[in-house]
């Protein structure tokens, strides 16, 4: 019984670590959605996958002067939509 514990703790811990390093915030991760974010070009699927994955990251980006101007733009916000990822509305963020 003490065994198949340890294996399920140790599959929970790596699913756990897996999420942690999928939420990793880079802003590089979003490159795919240069052109999707100036207007130019339709999400790709990379895109979207790359949306989904930095969401939780997205009011951090917004607040830097050089990303922000790309990602708070409507064409970023349309590109959102078409990927089915919702903007988040930053100002209701709590602020540490």
């Amino acid at each position: 019984m003490k065994s198949v514990f340890m294996v399920a703790l140790v599959v929970v811990l790596v699913a756990e670590l897996h999420y942690a390093a999928a939420v990793t915030c880079n802003p590089e991760e979003l490159n795919a959605c240069l052109w999707s974010f100036v207007g130019v070009l339709p999400p790709t699927p990379d895109c979207c996958t790359k949306l989904k994955e930095q969401m939780t990251c997205y009011c951090d980006y917004i607040k830097n002067p050089n990303l922000g101007v790309f990602l708070d733009s409507p064409a970023a916000k349309k590109a959102s939509r078409k990927c089915g990822v919702p903007t988040p509305n930053c100002k209701k963020v709590n602020k540490e």
